[in-house]
């Protein structure tokens, strides 16, 4: 908490806040503030809006204190300290499904600093933004677990509860953690630099975290009456907190770099090295004349210098904040996806094939879901077991071709309909009796077309900032975390008969924090579960590189095509792999 930017707050007459709030539920009665006593129940929120775990926040500061352990001691913004709490924070978002982007500070931050971390809720109307951000960086005296490890795993969780219940959404929610704050603010003052005008504009309020578990701690609110703060306050009052104005940290934390551009907004805290008041103290309990932390900016910043109280309470604040501001109050209408695997087929006339219809609960309650399939050309006909399903379950497609059916390929839409209707597209090839008739098996092999029909760690599918596409716009980004992990996107397909060579190419970028020849981190090409071709860090180059392997073995078969990396426990490698064909021919 608490950059070098100490300014006065100039020029932001922010509107008292707004009537009309939905009703919060009675009030608990107020336990003591000071201390690191255990959590203290928070009341029902409104029938939306989560409660948010706090051992679950625990967790996440446990992990950010190992990180500095592991590195020195601190995680300040220029060490790898630093760089392996974002690599922890991404990992866990890009498995949740948001967009994530690491943002490199190319101008105003200190020499070496990592980048700020962006993450966006890909749901609610994009014209209207509602930011959560915490500074992830701490000084280089401690590790910062509650200066700010508190502010950026409260707000991990937070985003982890929104993808786990992922209700309707009215609005767009994006969250940051920032880069370089303990040396000036310096990372959000160049995210909020780096946006457009009409993208500030669409940022109705920006809410910040910084310090909300300190052990000594009081409730403050940064500009407490206003109507950003409105939900804010709404919940801690029902919690009987009386909470003030953040004077200690006005101008001192991320916040301000909003507030330069006329953004409104809001956070809690709970306080650094300000003292408290008797006041203070009699009505939230602790110690009246000590520090609200009485480690801040020090060695002793650990997770024993927690106020799980605080914490929680802060948590199921920014909880409530969240789905008052950004979720809708209309329920979800029941929806389901539909998917065909293998999503093309090659046979001869008078023979047949088969297909997994899959489908999914999207949204709401399971429905039936009646299925067909059109396109289909005379003599060839498809057909159902079961003609019928219960979204989440599967169904049988058999594709029979007459023996009169001339050669050709033949796009087939399979519908299935329910409450809506969804379709998914199929290809069928009809060879000359005996003959070999070229194609190309892999779906969306350059991952263009969403993550369907891939599976498996899917969030690796997309564009990110540090990567870049052999051709297109998105790739499959496997591992690049540094820290021990293993990512593998997998396709079922059919490889067909009548040719006697099949062949895998791909382009495979690799690049890498590891030196020397020795394998650390690996890369496999599987076949049903077993490696047929493999590289590792030791053949990280510049740009792509196409890789061939034959797979004629498989001709004729159905099988699991997957690219796996495995990654050990630090120092990253990343894995990129674009434009993936499998070919008979």
């Amino acid at each position: 908490m608490l950059g070098l930017r100490r300014l006065s707050l100039a020029g932001l007459a922010l509107a008292t806040a707004a009537a009309g709030l939905a009703a919060l539920p009675p009030s608990a009665v107020a336990a003591a503030g000071g201390g690191r006593t255990a959590a203290a129940s928070a009341p029902a929120l409104t029938a939306a809006a989560p409660d948010i775990d706090v051992t679950r926040v625990q967790a996440h500061l446990t992990e950010l204190n190992a990180i500095a352990t592991r590195n020195g001691g601190n995680r300040r913004s220029t060490t790898q300290g630093y760089r392996d709490s974002v690599a922890y924070v991404k990992g866990k978002l890009q498995a949740a499904g948001y967009t994530v982007t690491e943002q490199a500070c190319t101008s105003g931050c200190t020499s070496g600093a990592g980048p700020n971390l962006i993450a966006e809720w890909p749901h609610g109307d994009a014209s209207k933004v509602y930011m959560f951000g915490s500074h992830l960086d701490s000084v280089s005296a401690g590790p910062g677990i509650n200066d700010n490890g508190s502010g950026s795993a409260t707000l991990l969780e937070v985003a982890l509860k929104l993808a786990e219940t992922d209700p309707s959404m009215a609005a767009r929610v994006r969250f940051g953690w920032w880069t370089d704050e303990e040396q000036g603010l310096n990372g959000s003052d160049f995210y909020v630099r780096s946006l457009a005008s009409a993208q500030r504009s669409a940022i109705k309020a920006y809410y910040n975290f910084d310090m909300v578990a300190s052990p000594n701690g009081g409730y403050f609110i940064n500009h407490v009456n206003s109507t950003a703060a409105a939900p804010m306050k709404a919940y801690w009052d029902s919690l009987s907190l009386q909470p003030e104005e953040n004077t200690e940290g006005a101008g001192r934390s991320d916040d301000y770099s909003f507030e330069n551009y006329s953004i409104p907004t809001s956070g809690y805290a709970m306080g650094a090295s300000a003292r408290k008041t008797s006041a203070q103290a009699a009505k939230w309990g602790g110690t009246a004349g000590a520090a609200y932390d009485g480690c801040y900016h020090s060695a002793c910043d650990t997770t024993s210098n927690i106020n799980v109280t605080g914490l929680n309470r802060s948590a199921d604040g920014v909880a409530y904040t969240l789905w008052k501001q950004a979720v809708s109050d209309t329920p979800q209408a029941d929806d389901f996806s539909l998917s065909v695997s293998p999503a093309t087929g090659s046979t001869d006339p008078g023979t047949s094939l088969t297909a997994t219809v899959s489908t999914a609960t999207t949204n709401g309650s399971a429905q039936t879901v009646n299925l067909s399939a059109s396109g289909a050309p005379s003599g060839v006909t498809v057909s159902f077991s079961p003609a019928s399903v219960t979204s989440g379950a599967s169904s049988t497609a058999t594709v029979s071709v007459g023996s009169s059916v001339p050669p050709g390929t033949y796009p087939l839409t399979v519908t299935g309909t329910g409450t809506a209707t969804h379709t998914a597209s199929y290809t069928l090839t009809v060879k000359g009796a005996g003959g070999c008739t070229a194609s190309q098996v892999i779906s969306n092999g350059g991952f263009e077309s969403g993550t369907s029909p891939w599976t498996g760690d899917t969030g690796a599918i997309g564009s990110f900032s540090g990567q870049s596409a052999h051709s297109g716009s998105r790739y499959a980004w496997l591992a690049g975390y540094g820290y021990a992990a293993t990512d593998t996107v997998a396709q079922t397909v059919t490889v067909p008969s009548g040719c006697a060579k099949a062949t895998l190419k791909y382009w495979l970028h690799i690049d890498t924090g590891e030196s020397g020849s020795t394998a650390y981190d690996t890369f496999q090409v599987k076949v049903d579960g077993t490696a047929k071709q493999s590289y590792s860090n030791a053949n990280a180059a510049t740009g792509y590189t196409e890789r061939t392997l034959d797979l004629s073995q498989y001709v004729g078969q159905q099988i699991t095509l997957a690219f796996t990396a495995t990654e050990d426990s630090s120092l990253q490698t990343s894995f990129v792999v674009d434009d993936a064909t499998l070919t008979t021919g």
